[in-house]
């Protein structure tokens, strides 16, 4: 039987627990990709962390964001805490079921999980000067992309990737989605949180078309 103690063996040489202990990462919209974020957080070993989300679980969300029957109608942050539980019964949790705010103290590390270009630019406005790891997350269909400020060049970078919102393309951001995009586009997210947090240079802007199977960096 595994002890407690062996539970991040596999993964010592690529995450370091010891920077994760302190650390504090807020998970801004709990959707498609902000659930998936925050399950991988708290897998790897994260233990404190923040949810924002103003939503309701609704039916559709169960085929593309992984939520369970039974957490329909439940605040996503709710829902989405209850999972976290059967990973690290002991984590930190603070649960804000409303959408972000500048009034709200974000973490050290923000994950950006939400479905529109004006929120991502009012949320960079108010909390990306407050934060030292920054990850946007992105999906229309099996089309993903991931941004990340976690350095001078992401920092000046970031600002240019948020256009006018007419100029998005059309539909919003995980009006089509699927599960495996969402947790793929996840994963690249936590993967980058990781090369940040072991001191390695973090990549601004990964684009990836699983349709088409082209990756660009």
């Amino acid at each position: 039987m595994q002890t407690t103690s062996d539970r991040f063996a596999r993964q010592q040489d690529l995450v370091p627990r010891d920077k994760l202990q302190d650390l504090r990462a807020s998970v801004i919209g709990v959707g498609a990709i902000g659930r998936q974020v925050a399950l991988q957080l708290a897998a790897i070993g994260l233990t404190r962390l923040q949810l924002i989300d103003f939503d309701q679980v609704a039916a559709t969300n169960i085929t593309t964001q992984g939520y369970s029957a039974g957490d329909v109608g439940s605040p996503k942050v709710n829902a989405t805490v209850r999972a976290l539980r059967e990973i690290e019964s002991q984590l930190d949790v603070e649960l804000i079921v409303d959408r972000y705010r500048s009034r709200y103290t974000v973490g050290e590390a923000v994950f950006v999980c939400v479905d529109s270009i004006s929120a991502r630019e009012a949320i960079w406005r108010s909390a990306g000067k407050n934060c030292r790891f920054w990850a946007d997350g992105r999906m229309l269909g099996e089309v993903l992309r991931i941004l990340i400020a976690a350095d001078e060049h992401g920092r000046q970078h970031y600002p240019t990737t948020l256009f006018a919102q007419h100029e998005a393309q059309s539909g919003a951001c995980t009006s089509r989605s699927t599960i495996y995009a969402a947790s793929i586009a996840a994963g690249l997210m936590v993967h980058q949180f990781t090369r940040w947090l072991r001191d390695l240079p973090t990549d601004p802007d990964t684009s990836l078309n699983l349709l088409s199977s082209e990756l660009s960096c």
